[in-house]
């Protein structure tokens, strides 16, 4: 079963952190991926941009709005994405659990529904 854990935490600058702090934070993500790939559970992980560099699309009326930044206006942003595939909600529990973000945020798991493979829909069963 595909499972999507989001990694949801403070925003903070590089200045804000340090060097240190970011070098510590890329070598826990690394150690994290490479867990995940030795165990032949990771689909992709992705760290996004800072939610400043975010542009959110809404349909209003059959109108489409753009608007710069996010839609929510929260002390925690969306961070990134790890797709992982595992047998069950169990394991992705354990897995979510090693998330080096999970110190300064919540993970939350989905299950996958559908996914794309050769440009085909599938289900993520």
């Amino acid at each position: 079963m595909r499972y999507t854990l989001l990694l949801h935490y403070p925003e903070a600058t590089g200045e804000d952190l340090g060097a240190e702090a970011i070098e510590e934070g890329m070598r826990a993500f690394a150690a994290y991926a490479e867990t995940l790939e030795r165990a032949r559970v990771l689909i992709s992980a992705e760290v996004l941009q800072p939610s400043s560099e975010t542009t959110t699309l809404r349909l209003v009326d059959d109108r489409l709005q753009i608007q710069d930044g996010p839609f929510a206006d929260t002390k925690e942003q969306l961070g990134g994405t790890v797709v992982i595939d595992v047998p069950d909600l169990d394991a992705a529990l354990a897995w979510a659990r090693q998330a080096p973000s999970i110190a300064w945020g919540p993970v939350e798991i989905r299950p996958g529904a559908t996914h794309v493979v050769d440009g085909v829909w599938r289900p993520s069963t």
